[in-house]
């Protein structure tokens, strides 16, 4: 499953979701949390599902469902589940329990193959949680963060600083985000550039994500997916340089040190290779 770019559509906005089908996203995130009113989730349960009957499945569609300890999150996957969900978007996760809980609705419910993506930053007990994803169960297949949540729950006024770049504790939350993702085994997604008509800065932002070890990025508008693409897609430079690497290797392999280029590599240069040569 390749996530470069995953795109944020509101459920209560069906017009909404054909066109972000078609935006280039390699996934969609049909919302059923934050940007729905609490009056209008029973109306957007049903478009989701809808939508997940109609839709010919060119890419992975997830439900971000709500909370699961807040009184609504059975309704959604009663309302989203014989549709098929590719995968299910978990917000406010806090570790390995929460994971488990979630797996143990859906099998309850008849669903062996949705996969589950976890937003593990957003409650001050997530962050000391974070370490405990891997091995809980094969449906998980992504981790991100978010910079609104968390400082809402602990009473901070801002997550950052007047350039726009983090503060420390929540530099802390997205770094403990990476390296989970990774220990984990899961896709490491950067979490949205909210000024979606800022498009430098958003270049900037997911040239700097890619650049720290993440491997796709969560969307809010349309225009941003072909800039987010972009970014986290290897340059022809990458591939060949890469290329060069693996080639080197393999014909030498009892070496442990070469040189290519006038510049010594080993063996972490040729695992970066190869997870460069991964993502085509």
């Amino acid at each position: 499953m390749r996530l470069r770019s995953l795109l944020f559509v509101p459920g209560d906005r069906p017009e909404r979701m054909e066109k972000a089908y078609f935006s280039g996203a390699d996934a969609l995130i049909l919302d059923l949390e934050d940007s729905v009113s609490a009056s209008n989730k029973p109306a957007a349960r049903q478009a989701v599902a809808e939508f997940l009957a109609t839709a010919k499945r060119r890419l992975p569609l997830f439900v971000r469902i709500n909370p699961l300890d807040g009184g609504l999150a059975d309704a959604d996957l009663q309302a989203v589940l014989n549709a098929a969900p590719d995968g299910i978007m978990l917000p406010k996760a806090e570790g390995a329990k929460s994971l488990t809980e979630l797996d143990r609705r859906l099998n309850a419910l008849g669903n062996a193959e949705a996969r589950i993506f976890a937003l593990v930053t957003e409650t001050p007990a997530a962050i000391f949680q974070i370490g405990s994803y891997g091995g809980v169960t094969p449906r998980l297949c992504a981790l991100s963060w978010g910079a609104e949540d968390l400082p809402a729950a602990i009473g901070a006024t801002t997550a950052r600083e007047a350039d726009g770049s983090y503060t420390p504790p929540y530099e802390l939350a997205r770094s403990l985000t990476l390296f989970a993702a990774h220990a984990a085994g899961a896709a490491a997604l950067e979490t949205v550039f909210p000024d979606f008509k800022n498009l430098d800065g958003l270049s900037a932002y997911a040239i700097r994500g890619r650049r720290d070890g993440f491997t796709g990025m969560m969307a809010i508008h349309p225009s941003q997916i072909p800039i987010i693409n972009h970014a986290f897609t290897p340059s022809e430079a990458e591939i060949a340089h890469a290329r060069r690497v693996v080639d080197a290797f393999a014909a030498n392999p009892a070496a442990g040190v070469l040189q290519l280029d006038g510049k010594m590599i080993d063996y972490p240069h040729l695992k970066q290779a190869k997870r460069i040569l991964a993502l085509l």
